[in-house]
């Protein structure tokens, strides 16, 4: 097929319809979506030649940023501040000590230097972000896992770019100072780790202060802050995947003008992106090539998994309350998939002598590591009886819609518990001006807000309120009641048959 403009229009539509359609299958299979992404890669192989190194790494960083902008975005900082330690532990000791013992495994397995096999050790030693944010979102495992999961991936990339980056100074030069690249690891997470924070501060305050003309721009915004916040912190030669992701959760911590618009828009992005890479990823390497290295590639999977990651997970959380279950769940749940094939397209940037071997290991590995453990990980946290059931699935949705060039804009308040005005109807409420309640969702009902109608704690309320009343109208809403208030609320809620509580009808 000729490559025209047309034609590849075409074929790039035929991908993204067979990458959503995968990910339709992949749960209904007990397989991750991103295996099946890298299947369909492999077979578009054989009747397209793609063997663009540069493109699919200057690609996959583009990706990373959009699916580390969105993991990041969902993640609540009260999540995270329960288990920053453990998580920056294994992102940077947890990913060393699986580097080396890798590095030692993969120099007699593949018969290379002792550098060559610190590298491979340092392109798989970290977890990747967007399988493990694409697996563990459709799991119900117990939260502190799967924070301590998210942080891990979202913040070792750096750790392992670091690595791979050092080793091939070293193997081109092998007389590069030790000490200078200790302190550039020290800049880079650092630096990275401060522009992440003070550019999060500054796009939350440029998203609430800048009036646009349409709601659509705002995620367009949000994704231009993000590449932004890469961008100069790259520049002054810090990690800005790790900026990325602190800006990210900035934002998704923060009281966001045009929230659900940015969240949603990132979300299908990132799923676009997620598709791509994997299929380009495919598409790089050739079957045939895999079959040279197959008992290389499967020894070394099952090393990776069995040996060296939970020798890294055991050694970096020995100082941790998590129990031998927990870090075991841990350990397998360590995913590999984009960031350890981007990375291995570093060595062949470098035009390495064994890049094609490193290359070719790395993806086996990957594949293999997605399919065995990937598809798992679910069984796994049923039997150690750290799964808390079914998924909560919100059963109800509310599309917020842009009030045009006003100042005005709908906001969700979930009634804090013991809520000061819990068990009032809305017209006993001394709510503030010039707001309106268009909608009261209790449980798994939409109620319309009447006079009578009465709210209690747990109920989630949509306000149409003006953007500079939004912090005023938050704080009313927050206000806990005290002690004797808050038990005669809860009498009521618990008797919803009783004549207080007809009110919620739709009584005028």
């Amino acid at each position: 097929m000729e490559f025209t403009i047309d034609n590849s229009i075409f074929l790039l539509s035929i991908l993204l319809v067979v990458g959503v359609l995968t990910a339709k299958f992949s749960s209904r299979l007990g397989v991750p979506s991103l295996v099946l992404f890298i299947i369909v890669g492999m077979i578009l192989s054989h009747y397209i030649y793609f063997d663009n190194a540069l493109l699919t790494q200057g690609f996959g960083i583009i990706a990373l940023i959009i699916i580390l902008f969105d993991g990041g975005i969902h993640t609540k900082w009260t999540d995270v501040k329960a288990v920053i330690r453990p998580s920056v532990s294994l992102a940077t000791a947890g990913v060393l000590v699986t580097t080396i013992v890798t590095g030692v495994l993969a120099k007699y397995i593949l018969d290379v230097t002792w550098l060559e096999g610190l590298l491979f050790g340092a392109i798989v030693g970290s977890t990747d972000a967007a399988a493990v944010f694409s697996v563990l979102g459709s799991k119900n495992i117990r939260q502190k896992l799967t924070s301590t999961l998210e942080v891990e991936s979202g913040s070792n990339d750096p750790m392992a770019i670091f690595l791979t980056v050092s080793i091939i100074q070293l193997i081109q030069n092998p007389d590069s100072p030790i000490f200078t690249l200790i302190l550039d690891f020290f800049w880079q997470m650092g630096i990275g780790l401060i522009m992440g924070l003070l550019l999060g501060k500054a796009s939350v305050w440029a998203i609430n202060r800048i009036n646009l003309d349409s709601s659509g721009l705002y995620p367009v915004l949000s994704l231009a802050l993000a590449a932004l916040t890469y961008g100069i912190t790259a520049f002054i030669g810090a990690s800005g995947l790790l900026a990325v992701y602190i800006m990210a959760v900035s934002l998704g911590n923060a009281d966001l003008t045009y929230r659900h618009a940015i969240v949603r828009f990132n979300e299908g992005f990132a799923w676009m992106m997620q598709i791509l890479m994997f299929i380009l990823l495919g598409l790089l390497v050739f079957p045939k090539e895999l079959i040279d290295i197959t008992w290389q590639g499967i020894l070394l999977s099952f090393l990776l998994m069995l040996v060296a990651r939970p020798l890294g997970v055991f050694i970096s959380m020995i100082f941790t309350k998590y129990s031998i279950k927990e870090k075991l769940f841990i350990s397998w749940a360590g995913l590999k998939g984009a960031v350890p094939i981007v990375l291995a397209t570093y060595p062949m940037m470098a035009e390495l002598e064994n890049s094609s071997l490193i290359f070719n290991v790395v993806f086996f590995v990957v594949l293999t590591s997605a399919l065995l453990q990937g598809a798992t990980i679910s069984p796994l946290a049923n039997l150690l009886k750290l799964s808390e059931g079914e998924k909560e699935v919100v059963p109800h949705s509310l599309e917020l819609v842009s009030i045009g060039k006003t100042n005005n804009e709908m906001i969700e308040l979930k009634l804090v518990k013991d809520a000061a005005i819990s068990g009032k109807s809305l017209e006993e409420i001394p709510l503030p001006e010039d707001i309106l309640i268009t909608a009261v969702i209790r449980e798994d009902k939409l109620l319309t807000p009447r006079g009578t109608t009465q709210i209690f704690s747990g109920d989630t309320l949509y306000v149409l309120v003006s953007k500079k009343k939004r912090d005023k109208v938050k704080a009313f809403f927050q206000k806990k009641a005290d002690k004797t208030t808050s038990t005669h609320a809860k009498e009521d809620k618990q008797n919803p048959d009783s004549s207080s509580a007809v009110k919620n009808t739709d009584r005028s």
